[in-house]
């Protein structure tokens, strides 16, 4: 009778089963457009329209016998009316679709697409409004899908419902578990495509190009005792002819590094801009001012030479040059990048360090207060016992202790003698010492660099601010140097060079560990894991899915274009071609639970456990910018997490029976941090706060502690004097010419020191572009589709989460408005914003995004 049925509907040329009627949106494969960065418009749609993307339902309620009992899938259906209204996005389409659906099916939790077009486009979602029986259903998408022949397998996607894996409906279990199988790849070979969505892991060794030239190679970041590392993203490239272990490298004029292509969102996005400022910045803009330079050797003379770079641009000789730049980018991009106004080459925005007040970052004020609202606020920690001491081996280095002495500083301790400041928890140091010293020999061989291994005493004043009493400036098998604060003559200028020291010790730190290792390599894994272990409909790949935005993306990107052996940080950095070695050796002390920001506190001694106050610590700064704020950010986040998980994970034993999240702790343990497989501190995933806690630290890594080290860099070091990032002189020894000129001109010894006019010029320019946000942007509390979920109970406590983020926004421009706190704006006026949750576009030096996506 079914088979009769069938044939009556085929001849008759009706469809079988209810008429559902679902609005299908996407966006065509985008094109960027160097004026307005946007999407262009899907303008094709004849060739969408009729049987081109055919769209098949597939049951959660019904079991196919005749198919092992997956779920029914419906008769393909087809797009076929392109609404244009106003609703949807710029550079989106919204196509009306009908299902024909036997009601002996159940309910759809599941549909498969194929694209039998030869391009791809980029999938919004799916979402029927009245279903028989049941109402509304929706579809979240947000995925490119290629033309069928490139799968060997259907695209499936789910409804915005929410499962466990043992409380997933039976019929779809095993299009739930396929599609974890398709994801991981593990059976794949050779060198992935664009559209294979497959996530695994590799070590970083793609960074050095030893087929190009032997200075080039660099040694395998992880797998090894000597550089453990995180894993960054496979993509299946051979290895070099040179070196076995190395991977080959894509030219610099590449950008396509394989990342699955999901991960390079198809929302209109700054990282798209970004891959394209970055190429011009390496390819066209490097290699023409390094040779603008090479022929006509710039300093910069005094400090208004610096200025004029905002104020009224800087003029370069040679300019014939930069026709080679036209040739190859658009000149609207060259603009973006180069600043191009007139015959002004390199007119730049203002840093907000610079903007009230030209001379105030010079204070011993300002320079201390950036150490707790600067842009590398997370390295100050309390001095346990003076003379400061090191960790280092003095059978390979030698006697390392400090050479600083109590008549360096008792002085300035306000009465105190060193023993009751040290009891008084008045005494802090910023101390890069032990992380610079074993690279100083190899870092200092480098001509056109000099730098020292520094430590700078603090002492703490009633008023919470911060004042320096001695930086000490020490070289290999060498007397260590202090120096102590003064303010005029040589003196003067000596203090303001050892600061400098200081703070370029500081800047690689930042740039190194603060920002690229504790935020951007250490998330990577944590994003391949989720993708690779966990459901789309997992409760714990909803929770963190926002906070993997193009990480993985930027990561390619930096590999290609900024990490790599002679890419730019190597060139505008201190530690060179030894940059990310040096990181690897740091990571060795990486421990994923000193991550959470309390922790981070109490290990730095900036905090003590105090049961009576929130998070269960009290800080022993009270004014400290980052941590207060920090702190309240936290919680927040905490909160919501707690909130989310006991929904889901009611009791222990849920979360035991879990085998998805089991697989994937384990795996990060193991595989993605593998390198740190054994350390003790690891949490056994066996308790839900352990799970909540997990989360927690996830999110804070992702969202708020990226905002506070990276959307600050071009605010504070955009202004190179401030934040210098090389010295290439030593301090000047009394006798020679330099220590002369420090009477009559000491701007000009400083800024012959600091960075140089090139590194200056490629150093700026591409932290303005990582300091921009992008105009859509998703902030912490916020998600770029209201319906990615269908819990109602998960939509209120996220609601609650993001009005406490606009609370604590209010209270946090409350405090940078009382005068009694007074680093909070510090005598450059520059407020601590850098956790406001929100911000618009631009350089604003607030906003906390989801994710590490630039």
């Amino acid at each position: 009778m079914n088979i009769l049925n069938d044939l009556v509907s085929s001849l008759t040329g009706k469809e079988k089963g209810v008429a559902v009627k679902g609005t299908v949106v996407l966006m065509q494969k985008n094109v960027l457009d160097f004026n307005d960065y946007t999407a262009t418009v899907l303008d094709l749609a004849s060739e969408i329209l009729g049987q081109g993307v055919s769209l098949q339902l597939v049951s959660a309620t019904v079991g196919d016998p005749n198919n092992g009992n997956r779920g029914f899938v419906g008769e393909p259906a087809y797009l076929e009316q392109l609404f244009t209204i106003p609703s949807v996005a710029a550079g989106e389409s919204k196509f009306s679709v009908t299902f024909h659906w036997d009601e002996n099916h159940g309910i759809p939790g599941a549909f498969i697409i194929k694209n039998k077009h030869t391009s791809q486009f980029f999938l919004k979602s799916l979402t029927i409004d009245d279903f028989p029986g049941k109402g509304r259903i929706h579809f979240v998408c947000n995925s490119w899908v290629y033309p069928a022949d490139k799968y060997n397998y259907d695209r499936i996607f789910f409804s915005n419902n929410t499962y466990l894996p043992e409380k997933t409906p039976g019929p779809l279990k095993p299009y739930r578990e396929e599609e974890l199988l398709h994801l991981r790849g593990d059976n794949v070979t050779g060198q992935l495509q664009e559209w294979d969505r497959v996530y695994n892991y590799a070590y970083y060794n793609d960074l050095g190009n030893p087929d190009v030239s032997p200075n080039l190679a660099r040694p395998v970041l992880g797998g090894s005792e000597e550089f453990p590392y995180p894993r960054r993203g496979k993509t299946g490239r051979p290895p070099t002819k040179t070196d076995p272990s190395s991977e080959s490298r894509l030219s610099l004029l590449n950008l396509d590094i394989y990342v699955p292509r999901d991960e390079r969102f198809g929302h209109i996005k700054m990282s798209d801009f970004l891959g394209y400022a970055i190429k011009a910045l390496v390819n066209s803009v490097f290699p023409v001012l390094t040779s603008i330079f090479d022929k006509t050797p710039n300093e910069f003379d005094s400090f208004q030479d610096v200025l004029d770079l905002y104020e009224g641009g800087l003029k370069i000789p040679h300019l014939d040059l930069l026709e080679q730049i036209r040739d190859q980018i658009p000149f609207e991009m060259i603009k973006e990048i180069i600043r191009l106004d007139g015959d002004a080459l390199f007119k730049l925005p203002m840093p907000h360090v610079i903007r009230e007040d030209k001379w105030a970052w010079r204070t011993d004020e300002e320079f201390s207060r950036e150490m707790l609202a600067g842009v590398n606020p997370v390295i100050i920690r309390k001095l346990k016992e003076f003379p400061p001491s090191s960790k280092l081996d003095p059978e390979k280095y030698g006697d390392q202790k400090s050479r600083i002495t109590p008549s360096h500083i008792e002085n300035n301790l306000n009465g105190l003698t060193v023993e009751q400041a040290l009891s008084n928890n008045r005494l802090f140091v910023l101390d890069h010492h032990d992380t610079i010293m074993p690279y100083l020999n190899k870092i200092n061989s480098n001509v056109g660099t000099k730098i020292y291994a520094t430590r700078t005493l603090l002492f703490l004043q009633d008023d919470s601010t911060l004042k320096p009493l001695a930086i000490e400036l020490s070289l290999p098998e060498s007397t260590s140097k202090v120096f102590t604060p003064a303010e005029t003559g040589v003196e003067g200028a000596i203090w303001q060079l050892a600061k400098a020291f200081a703070t370029v010790n500081d800047s690689g730190v930042h740039q190194l560990i603060s920002h690229w290792l504790n935020t951007h390599a250490v998330m990577e894994p944590f994003v391949i894991a989720t993708n690779r272990q966990l459901s789309v409909v997992h409760p714990i790949y909803k929770l963190l899915y926002p906070h993997y935005r193009d990480t993985m993306n930027i990561n390619a990107l930096a590999r290609q274009t900024l990490i790599n052996a002679g890419g730019i940080l190597e060139s505008t950095v201190f530690p060179g071609k030894y940059a990310m070695e040096m990181s690897a050796v740091v990571y060795k002390s990486w421990n994923f639970m000193e991550q959470a920001l309390p922790s981070d506190l109490l290990k730095r001694g900036v905090a003590v456990e105090d049961p009576s106050n929130p998070d269960n610590i009290k800080l022993l700064i009270k004014d400290y910018p980052f941590a207060v704020d920090g702190l309240a950010i936290w919680s927040a986040i905490h909160t919501w997490v707690t909130e989310y998980c006991t929904i889901y994970y009611p009791n222990d034993a849920t979360l035991q029976a879990d085998v998805e999240l089991q697989a994937w702790w384990k795996e990060i343990r193991e595989v993605g941090h593998g390198d740190k497989k054994n350390e003790p501190w690891w949490s056994s995933m066996q308790v839900v706060p352990e799970l909540t806690h997990t989360c927690t630290t996830i999110i804070w890594i992702a969202s708020a502690l990226h905002a506070a080290v990276n959307f600050g860099q071009y605010p504070y070091a955009g202004y190179l004097p401030n934040r210098p990032t090389i010295s290439r002189r030593f301090m000047p020894e009394p006798g020679s010419p330099e220590y002369e000129i420090l009477k009559t001109n000491p701007d000009k010894v400083f800024l012959s020191t600091i960075t140089s006019e090139l590194q200056t010029l490629l150093g700026v320019s591409l932290i303005e572009i990582l300091s921009t946000h992008s105009s859509d942007e998703v902030y912490l509390g916020q998600r770029d589709s209201p319906e990615w979920t269908s819990d109602g109970k998960v939509l209120d406590a996220f609601k609650r989460f993001g009005m406490k983020l606009e609370e604590i926004e209010k209270e946090i421009v409350g405090r940078n408005g009382d005068r009694n706190l007074k680093n909070r704006n510090g005598p450059v006026k520059m407020a601590y914003s850098l956790l406001y949750p929100t911000s618009d576009p631009g350089i604003t030096a607030m906003g906390i995004p989801n994710s590490v996506s630039i």
